[in-house]
């Protein structure tokens, strides 16, 4: 499904990370740029069909430390401040300035969001995918959450080769697939399965894992939203069980300039089943 769109691949040692950046120049001349943050488990390939349908922006997508090609970092935890740190500390290094519009995915959202509250002006923009907009243990999808809290937690307890094996087990990654997929097209949900098979293992180990997994349950991007004074974009899913519609017009109404855009008939996985609508609903925003 991906185009196969041409990338840069760069090395940065970032809070003792050995962080890899991908970096996909625009096709033409650029009508601007974006830095993308994944979401948890994910890295850079997450995020790869949204990059296709923005050709003429160029995107910039990191591997978060700890997740993909990029280690863990040295004395900073896993969380949100460690990840907004990893932001502005790579922004800096790669010379975007504050005319790049930031970009989040899931927990990516989070992180986005909170780097942008407690550093006003360092992005022009910001569009979240999939915004987290609730706390994790409350509400409608606490059940869900619990169990994954009850998965985590027992990976972390049982021996480590044990634990290893389960959290990078294929049965759990396809069963993820099969419950968070929406589209009955049988060629999205393979891709969607095989995409979770291939890259939701890729994490260091799984301490990082644990770290990362308690900040994403205990941070919501409604924490930090009257903060955040950027024109924002919101695109969330009809059918997210991470964020009702009524929960994201919640969202929408802290900031103070944001624009909510609900796709139907998808849930948390817009970045794989409906790419071309969020890339729209971006290209609009951005060009107002």
């Amino acid at each position: 499904m991906p185009q196969n769109r041409s990338s840069l691949v760069s090395a940065h040692r970032v809070r003792g990370s050995d962080l890899r950046c991908w970096t996909y120049p625009s096709v033409g001349p650029s009508s601007g740029i974006l830095l993308a943050v994944h979401g948890f488990r994910g890295d850079h390939h997450g995020l790869q069909l949204l990059v296709d349908q923005l050709p003429e922006y160029t995107v910039v997508v990191p591997d978060l430390p700890g997740f993909g090609a990029s280690t863990p970092m040295a004395a900073t935890a896993h969380d949100v401040p460690g990840y907004s740190a990893v932001v502005a500390d790579l922004a800096k290094e790669l010379g975007l300035g504050p005319r790049t519009t930031l970009l989040g995915h899931s927990f990516g959202s989070i992180v986005a969001a909170f780097h942008l509250a407690a550093h006003p002006g360092s992005f022009e923009r910001m569009v979240l995918i999939n915004p987290i907009c609730e706390p994790a243990l409350e509400g409608s999808h606490a059940l869900m959450s619990r169990a994954a809290a009850a998965f985590y937690a027992a990976g972390a307890l049982l021996p480590e080769s044990t634990g290893e094996r389960l959290l990078r087990s294929r049965i759990v990654s396809d069963l993820m697939s099969a419950t968070m997929t929406k589209s009955s097209d049988h060629a999205v949900r393979a891709y969607v399965k095989d995409q979770h098979r291939r890259y939701f293992g890729r994490f260091s180990g799984r301490d990082t894992l644990r770290e990362a997994f308690g900040a994403s349950i205990t941070g919501t991007v409604r924490q930090v939203a009257p903060a955040i004074g950027a024109p924002t974009l919101l695109v969330a899913g009809a059918l997210d069980e991470l964020g009702s519609p009524a929960g994201q017009e919640a969202l929408a109404a802290e900031f103070p300039a944001a624009e909510l855009r609900v796709i139907d008939g998808v849930g948390h996985l817009i970045h794989y089943e409906r790419p071309a609508a969020a890339a729209g609903h971006i290209r609009a925003f951005l060009a107002s």
